[in-house]
């Protein structure tokens, strides 16, 4: 159905927030909409959209929840100040008391003392690259069509647009990802493919709320892919950090799982809040509480000096200023993007022909006709089978033998006479 399909729906994140606001499980909604766990799982990473019926139903589940949500949010009347709070939550979470504090519910407790406890550090210390999201936002909106008001803006290309968002994020971005992988080479190719990517999706990253985590999405994945230890030049160790603290810290990091450094990364180094954290790793917000926990104690057990997380905002931000890391020009990105593009486009296309001249040399040569097998004989009754001499015995060796030696000259010739 036509109608169906051009239901609006909010965006990915929004749709996650709505659903941790009425307390559900992804299974909870793919039982409500008809679909499975996974599939729930890929709408709010905004992998996939639902279509036809699917998204209809969807859209008013969501619409649902947000009714019910935005009373809940006006009764609280308005918010507690975050710096007022102590400052305990990811440092030091409450146990769990009472049988009601198990399962879930303990999960939910450690997530929002998470984010309660350092929404005012990570307001305080965010990163220089959310406030330039949001010049990235302004930028992308005004590279929307202009109406047909006097006083609007000139409509921008998307290879403006595309400029905009990469002046903007891509330095910012090549430093955190360097901080992610501990290689420098690395993570200016994570990032120049993750702009690649976006050029070649477009119309979807720039209609997108937050098209810098869009990338930093992108370039994440591809800098953490487990298939880049097999390629030769990335098994060699690269020069460390020139100080002593930062080789130190950078030490720390790497030896953390992934999934953690990368948790721990965008938490208290880009400055996200707990549930973006969570939406951007693909985990549930107490996980993503739980592993910042635990990377903030490993952090801790090797440099005590870090405990605070100020702290350690300060220190990830002055280590990724120190390496001189310059990511390539918007132009050779898009260029290098569009000649990538071609080449696997052309690749494709000759390996096409390859099929098919291969299929039609087959059809060529291939047999017209059924030639039929002949069968196999069989024995008629009252004739001998026809058989040849035997082999030779060696009785039959050796008379030949002694034959051969006594008539070594040959017998006299014989004459044929009259009587």
């Amino acid at each position: 159905m036509t109608q169906g399909a051009a239901t609006p729906l909010p965006p990915p994140k929004e749709r996650r927030r709505l659903r941790e606001a009425g307390s559900l499980t992804r299974d909870q909604v793919a039982e409500k909409v008809g679909v499975t766990r996974e599939t729930v799982r890929r709408w709010e990473a905004g992998r996939t959209n639902p279509k036809g019926l699917k998204r209809e139903t969807y859209a008013k589940f969501l619409a649902e929840l947000a009714s019910v949500a935005e009373p809940v949010l006006t009764s609280r009347g308005s918010a507690p100040d975050p710096a007022a709070q102590t400052p305990q939550g990811l440092d030091e979470p409450e146990p769990a008391q009472g049988p009601d504090a198990t399962g879930p519910a303990q999960g939910t407790d450690v997530a929002e003392a998470a984010r309660g406890a350092d929404v005012a550090e990570a307001a305080r210390g965010a990163d220089v690259a959310e406030a330039a999201r949001g010049a990235v936002v302004v930028e992308l909106v005004s590279a929307a069509p202009a109406t047909a008001s006097s006083s609007a803006p000139p409509a921008r290309t998307a290879a403006e647009a595309f400029d905009a968002l990469y002046t903007h994020a891509a330095p910012f971005l090549v430093r955190q990802t360097y901080l992610l992988t501990g290689r420098r080479i690395l993570a200016r190719e994570a990032v120049e493919r993750a702009f690649q990517q976006a050029w070649q999706n477009w119309p979807e990253v720039a209609v997108d709320p937050d098209p810098a985590g869009w990338v930093r999405a992108a370039a994440y994945e591809y800098a953490m892919s487990p298939w880049h230890g097999l390629r030769p030049g990335k098994r060699q160790p690269e020069a460390p950090p020139a100080t002593a603290e930062d080789r130190e810290l950078m030490g720390v990091l790497l030896e953390l799982p992934p999934v953690y450094r990368r948790t721990l990364l965008l938490y208290d180094g880009v400055g996200l809040d707990l549930p973006e954290t969570a939406a951007e790793t693909e985990a549930s917000t107490p996980a993503a509480a739980n592993r910042i926990l635990h990377a903030r104690e490993a952090v801790a057990e090797r440099l005590p000096d870090l405990a605070v997380p100020e702290q350690l905002h300060r220190r990830l931000t002055e280590l990724a200023g120190a390496e001189p890391l310059e990511a390539p020009g918007s132009t050779v990105v898009r260029s290098g993007g569009e000649r990538r593009t071609r080449f696997w486009t052309r690749a494709a296309v000759a390996f096409t022909v390859f099929i098919i001249g291969a299929t039609a040399l087959t059809v060529r040569v291939a047999p017209t006709h059924y030639e039929p097998v002949p069968a196999p004989g069989s024995p008629i009754a009252g004739v001998p089978p026809l058989t040849g001499p035997e082999p030779l015995t060696q009785a039959d060796l050796e008379l030949r033998d002694e034959l051969r030696e006594r008539l070594s000259g040959g017998p006299e010739r014989l004459t044929p006479e009259a009587e």
